[in-house]
């Protein structure tokens, strides 16, 4: 590894990382992109300077990003073929859809947030979801990221989004 891409590495790396999983929700699709983008960079150093590093390689993991949502939605994940019974989800709901017993202290939004049964019954649903549709959830009501940018980097209408 050069030492402009041991720095990079040191510098972005974690920032990346977090980048790509706030937006994939898998660690290991996350981990495979960062690591496509820093090779991407290597063997293509056109680095012009012109924004700065981080910039720069963001906008490459963008697209790693999306090309990995693209396979995603080629490919029928094991999970996705499981019985509705086998998902374990339905204990916290009943027939109609609605909790089957109310989360504890559920008008405290910041109370909710740390508790472990939320982030478990949301995580969850966001898997329920197709993952675009999940990904702009995080994006747009979790990480609060402005609805522009969430149409450039998912390449949809502000319509769709």
């Amino acid at each position: 590894m050069t030492s402009t891409a041991h720095d990079w590495l040191n510098a972005h790396g974690d920032y990346l990382y977090r980048f790509a999983l706030a937006r994939l929700r898998d660690a290991h699709l996350a981990e495979d992109a960062v690591q496509e983008t820093f090779l991407a960079a290597i063997k293509n150093p056109n680095f012009a300077a012109q924004s700065s590093p981080r910039t720069w390689l963001t906008g490459i993991l963008k697209h790693k990003i999306i090309d990995t949502m693209r396979k995603g939605q080629r490919e029928v994940v094991a999970s996705d073929l499981m019985n509705e019974d086998d998902a374990n989800m339905d204990e916290f709901f009943d027939a109609t859809g609605h909790w089957a017993e109310k989360p504890v202290a559920w008008n405290i939004p910041s109370d909710a947030l740390e508790q472990k049964q939320f982030f478990g019954i949301l995580q969850g649903c966001l898997d329920k979801l197709p993952k675009k549709l999940a990904a702009l959830f995080l994006m747009r009501d979790v990480h609060e990221t402005d609805n522009e940018e969430i149409c450039k980097e998912m390449q949809i209408t502000a319509t769709n989004a």
